[in-house]
């Protein structure tokens, strides 16, 4: 089984140095991200405001009119670098997985390498996928929702409008984002721990009315507190945890005919020894 494994043991001392070494390239592609990030923080934060803009067609008001407001001297300078720690991180992500896999990967057997590259691509692809569902449609709705409730001058009543703050604003999009994102790693989290056998595709089945009820919990934690918000992310999580009951029944017939095919090579060699 040794003889699986490319590379030789190491002592304590030079894992610690490979771990510097990887720490020091992710430190410094964040830190390289987070500098040209912070440098187009303002035209990233009105890329981030596109959303905003479309709930404001949506709710038939005057797109000119729309704006956003700071009201600390503060405020807007520390929303830009919020903006570009996100922005840095996103940019980064790639080689800090990247370094990730090499510190991991000389202690793996080639074939846990091939198992574990496949779900290194695919949960940058599903947080993507995540972030572009909030950005092009959730945020909208729920910016829309939110501007419903405004109301107009009238005889007995006070005009009452929506005048959200940067902070605010980059905050609710960023849990949104992040909150999906973490969602949709659902799939390659139970897929991965199927693989390992910690658990079944019959057992998630049996479990699937208390997914139900907790994914709207983790929903209102998550979200802001509208319903809206909450079944928004709720649905999405149970449609998710479906697909990784079929992902996990997949790892299960991969691995019963990789046991067959394991089962028939011996019964082979057997029969050859015994001529």
């Amino acid at each position: 089984m040794s003889g699986d494994i490319e590379d030789k043991p190491q002592p304590l001392i030079e894992h610690l140095m490979e771990l510097r070494t990887r720490l020091i390239w992710s430190i410094g592609a964040f830190f390289v991200a987070f500098i040209a990030c912070f440098f187009f923080a303002k035209h990233l934060f009105n890329y981030l405001v596109i959303p905003y803009k479309t709930a404001v067609e949506w709710a038939h008001l005057d797109v000119e009119k729309a704006q956003l407001i700071y009201t600390a001297p503060q405020e807007f300078f520390f929303t830009q670098v919020k903006v570009a720690m996100f922005g840095g991180l996103v940019v980064a992500f790639p080689i800090i997985a990247a370094q990730v896999y090499k510190f991991v990967a000389p202690g793996l057997y080639k074939n846990e390498r091939q198992a574990f590259l496949p779900f290194l691509i695919a949960s940058p692809v599903l947080f993507l996928m995540g972030a572009a569902l909030v950005y092009f449609f959730f945020t909208p709705m729920v910016m829309w929702f939110f501007l419903s409730m405004q109301q107009a001058p009238g005889h007995d009543e006070v005009a009452i409008s929506l005048m959200p703050k940067v902070s605010e604003y980059l905050s609710l999009i960023m849990t949104l984002v992040f909150s999906f994102g973490l969602v949709f790693q659902l799939p390659v989290i139970t897929t991965l721990l199927a693989r390992v056998g910690l658990l079944t595709s019959q057992w998630l089945a049996e479990k699937r009315k208390f997914a139900i009820v907790l994914a709207f919990v983790v929903a209102a934690v998550l979200t802001p507190p509208d319903p809206m918000s909450q079944i928004g992310l709720a649905i999405p999580t149970i449609l998710l945890y479906e697909i990784s009951i079929h992902a996990a029944r997949l790892v299960e017939r991969q691995r019963a005919r990789q046991a067959l095919e394991k089962e028939t090579e011996s019964a082979d060699v057997a029969k050859t020894d015994s001529v």
